[in-house]
C-alpha cells in the first residue's frame, strides 16, 4: 500500500469486524477479542511509517493480530502447542471453507490447540488460502494444512458431543451487583447507576471512543436516559457479566448488542459497550439472568 495515512486508517476501520471474527475465536471471548483488535490496530498505526511499501497490507495486519492473540494466550497461560514438521499429518485438507465449522461458538474454538484454531478460523471462517495462512502464522504450508485437517476433525467430534457443558455461573454477589446496575437502566435511575461506578472507571464505547473517570462519562448515561428505544436484561456473554440490550423496534427475544462489565468489589471498574460494534454478537454464548 502506497497511499496516504488516511487511506490506511480507512482500511483499518473497514477490516475491524473481520479482525474481530478472528481474534474473538482465538481467545474464546468477544470482549477479549476486541481488546486484541485494538492492540493490533495501534501496533499497525505505530509501525506503518517504518515498514515501507506493503504489497499485502491486509495480510500484514492479520499477522500483527495473530501475534497479538498468541501473546494474549501466553499471558493467560494458554501457550500455543508446539508443532514440528516430523509430526505432521499429511492427509490433504480440502481447499474450500467448511461452512458448518464457521458457525461454531467462540468457546468451541477455544478447545482447540492455538495453531489448529488459527488455521481453522483463517480458512473456514475468513476464507484464506493455505498460502495466506502459512504467511500469517509464520509456518510452512504443509504445517498449515496439517493443522487445518486436525482442527476440522476435532471440531466435528465436538459437534457430535452433547451440548451440556455450561460456562461458570455468576456468584450470588456478582449477580446481585449486575442486576442492580441493570435495574437502574430499566427504571431510568441513572443516579443510582453512577453511584455504582469506581472513581477511575474505564469506558470503551467500542469503535467510537474511550474515556476514564466518573466525571468524564456523564454524557454516556445521558444518551441512554434520553432514549426509549432500548430494553435491558442482566446476563452473561461467554461467561462474563453483561447487560444485554434489546431493540424494542426489532425484538425482545434476542439482544441487539451487549455491554460487558467488570467489577472491583461493589464498584463497576470497566464498561465495554458494543452499541457501535454489533459484529461482536456473532458466535457468542448468551445466558439471561433477568429478563427485559
Amino acid at each position: 500500500m502506497t497511499g496516504h495515512a488516511s487511506d490506511f486508517e480507512t482500511m483499518l476501520t473497514a477490516m475491524r469486524p473481520t479482525l474481530h471474527r478472528y481474534c474473538a475465536r482465538m481467545t474464546g471471548s468477544a470482549v477479549d477479542g476486541e481488546d486484541i483488535v485494538q492492540e493490533a490496530m495501534l501496533k499497525a498505526l505505530t509501525a506503518r511509517g517504518s515498514v515501507g511499501p506493503l504489497d499485502n497490507p491486509r495480510g500484514w495486519l492479520f499477522r500483527i493480530a495473530h501475534n497479538a492473540a498468541l501473546d494474549f494466550l501466553r499471558r493467560r497461560r494458554h501457550a500455543p502447542q508446539p508443532h514440528t514438521e516430523e509430526d505432521l499429518d499429511m492427509v490433504a485438507a480440502p481447499d474450500t471453507p467448511d461452512p458448518d465449522i464457521a458457525t461454531a461458538s467462540l468457546r468451541t474454538f477455544l478447545r482447540l490447540p492455538a495453531f489448529q484454531r488459527s488455521a481453522v478460523i483463517l480458512k473456514d471462517v475468513l476464507g484464506h488460502s493455505l498460502d495466506e495462512i502459512s504467511a500469517i502464522t509464520g509456518t510452512s504450508e504443509p504445517a498449515a494444512k496439517s493443522a487445518l485437517q486436525r482442527g476440522r476433525a476435532r471440531l466435528r467430534e465436538m459437534a457430535a458431543e452433547p451440548d451440556d457443558i455450561e460456562l461458570p455461573m455468576l456468584s450470588d454477589a456478582m449477580r446481585a451487583r449486575l442486576v442492580a446496575y441493570v435495574e437502574g437502566f430499566k427504571v431510568g435511575d441513572f443516579d443510582a447507576v453512577r453511584a455504582m461506578l469506581a472513581d477511575d472507571v474505564k469506558l470503551d464505547l467500542v469503535a467510537k471512543l474511550q474515556k476514564r473517570g466518573k466525571g468524564e462519562i456523564a454524557e454516556y448515561y445521558g444518551r441512554y436516559a434520553a432514549s426509549e428505544q432500548w430494553a435491558f436484561a442482566a446476563g452473561t456473554v461467554d461467561g462474563r457479566a453483561a447487560m444485554l440490550v434489546y431493540d424494542r423496534e426489532v425484538s425482545l427475544n434476542a439482544p441487539a448488542y451487549f455491554v460487558a462489565l467488570d467489577f472491583d468489589g461493589d464498584r463497576v471498574s470497566s464498561i465495554h459497550d458494543f452499541l457501535f460494534a454489533r459484529y461482536a454478537m456473532e458466535g457468542i454464548t448468551v445466558h439471561v439472568v433477568d429478563r427485559p
